[in-house]
């Protein structure tokens, strides 16, 4: 008989736009151990898109309440459209010792590092992607073909406190060296 249980662990990655994370969380994704979080946003649904399975699609209101109610791990306002990780189902997987995977921003992930939720924070692997180096990344952001013309989320000259911010907006963390400490690749 075992009587051996575990948590799961919440392994959250971030990176700036263009590092290459997506393309890691997809590889990544192929593992059948590992939950996909699902994120919820208020845009609208575009072609080929699945509510449940890329997004869920949610209203301003039902997104505000979960904010309120304190039901949403993180979360931020993009371009008038509100994205966010939900907080219940994350627990609930982890309670499972299912461990869950994020793609995240960066400002995400400091939401989510600075969580209060003790479950939270015990399960928390923190993976920050850096880039090669700035030339290369100004080289990818600027290369047309790194996004999907539109269709992605990626926005990556004008995110505030993205990988190259514009003059008036926080800074990326990892370009002011404040690159959290648990995890570099």
């Amino acid at each position: 008989m075992n009587n051996f249980t575990r948590s799961g662990i919440l392994f959250v990655v971030s990176a700036p736009s263009g590092t290459g994370k997506t393309t890691l969380c997809s590889n990544v994704r192929q593992t059948p151990d590992l939950v996909y979080s699902v994120s919820c946003t208020t845009r609208p649904i575009r072609k080929g898109e699945k509510d449940g399975t890329d997004y869920h699609f949610l209203s301003k209101e039902e997104f505000e309440k979960k904010i309120k109610s304190g039901n949403m791990l993180e979360h931020a306002d993009v371009y008038g459209h509100y994205y966010g990780t939900p907080k219940g189902p994350i627990l609930e997987h982890l309670a499972a010792g299912r461990d869950v995977l994020l793609d995240i921003d960066v400002q995400g992930a400091r939401q989510i590092r600075d969580s209060k939720d003790p479950k939270i924070r015990e399960a928390l692997a923190d993976i920050f992607i850096m880039p090669p180096d700035l030339e290369e990344l100004r080289r990818r952001l600027e290369d047309p073909e790194q996004f999907d013309g539109g269709g992605s989320d990626q926005v990556p000259r004008h995110y505030p406190g993205g990988a190259l911010s514009e003059p008036e907006a926080e800074p990326a963390p990892w370009l002011t060296g404040e690159t959290p400490a648990s995890c570099l690749v």
